[in-house]
């Protein structure tokens, strides 16, 4: 399952559903239309193959419109490339998933995806014209507690069969869904994409998944250092001591050692344990440098070291409490989020 073999130009690890996933994909969450390209073709030219994309990100449409361009001018092929994107939190109910993912296929101006995830366990009611979540006079989103989780993934395994989604997967979704829906699928979920640094480790997680033959990939293997502002903007929401990954000491002095960058180090401490990473990044030599990963391996004694800064749930940023009142969504994935150790994680 989790063992490396070679994708045009790349490392990958083969799905349960028998498709190869580059080990090393570029996350486009965050990022302007104009910023999106520049950054897809600086990827595209850099090696990459794997480019992860939700309908929730708008940035389908400029991801499509670069992968166009390189396929009209003949520099790769559509099926040398592995594009990733996610059924939204407003369209997570059976009824919707395919006008959702067919929305989402005219924006890529592509005729298929290879893989589809749900991008949470929980929904939202949206607004029709927008997509946009509704809101209530107190500002709390106002929730789909009639949501049918298994409902939903067999209209996923119906994307499969009508040749929309080459695999399919989950994202945000704890160990106890994840079981529910291995329980009644027909076609089992191939990746599992959730948040997964050296702050949030997961590693009982992980090992369940790799039981039940399902590829993790990590998304903000970076730390995300730019989530904090984004969270104050946008929700009013601020996460207190909010994580400098790229800065711990351990990190940096494996840099230094190895002669890598810290971000670097970082990847390959994730990509050693056979997990995909999905770096967002924008700047040009660091979207390079995070594909530039395979030239070297850390040794046990430093993953370790690395294993060792794992803070559990205290680590975890995306605990997705900026939409106000989600917690009492009955498929809220993090309620262990709420208290650690009989300590208050996040004031409700």
């Amino acid at each position: 399952m989790n063992s490396l073999s070679l994708f045009p130009g790349m490392k990958t690890l083969k799905l349960n559903s028998g498709h190869d996933i580059p080990i090393v994909g570029l996350g486009t969450w965050r990022a302007q239309p104009e910023e999106t390209e520049k950054a897809v073709h600086t990827a595209l030219e850099a090696g990459y193959k794997h480019i992860d994309t939700a309908f929730n990100y708008n940035t389908e449409e400029s991801i499509g419109e670069v992968v166009k361009k390189w396929t009209k001018e003949g520099k790769t092929k559509r099926e040398d490339l592995f594009i990733t994107t996610k059924l939204p939190h407003v369209g997570n109910r059976p009824k919707d998933v395919g006008r959702y993912l067919q929305m989402s296929l005219e924006r890529l101006q592509m005729n298929y995806v290879d893989l589809y995830l749900v991008h949470m366990p929980f929904s939202f009611l949206g607004n029709p014209e927008t997509h946009a979540p509704l809101t209530n006079e107190d500002g709390t989103f106002r929730l789909d507690v009639d949501n049918d989780v298994i409902g939903t993934w067999a209209e996923m395994e119906k994307q499969v069969e009508q040749g929309k989604a080459k695999s399919i997967g989950l994202s945000n979704f704890n160990l106890e869904q994840i079981e529910k829906i291995c329980l009644s699928c027909k076609i089992k979920p191939s990746v599992l994409q959730v948040e997964h640094h050296a702050y949030l480790q997961q590693p009982d997680l992980v090992e369940r998944c790799k039981k039940l033959g399902i590829v993790v990939t990590a998304y903000s293997p970076l730390g995300s250092p730019g989530a904090n502002q984004h969270f104050s903007s946008k929700y009013n929401y601020e996460l207190e001591d909010f994580p400098d990954i790229l800065g711990h000491p351990t990190v940096g002095n494996l840099s230094e050692k190895y002669g890598k960058t810290p971000g670097q180090i970082l990847l390959r401490h994730i990509t050693q344990k056979g997990i995909v990473v999905i770096p967002k990044s924008l700047n040009p030599k660091r979207i390079k440098d995070n594909i530039d990963i395979f030239d070297f391996e850390l040794i046990d004694d430093d993953i370790r070291m690395m294993n060792d800064l794992d803070r559990g749930e205290k680590g975890r940023i995306f605990d997705f409490l900026f939409f106000k009142g989600v917690e009492k969504h009955p498929e809220y994935p993090f309620k262990q989020r709420l208290t650690v150790d009989g300590e208050k994680i996040s004031q409700l």
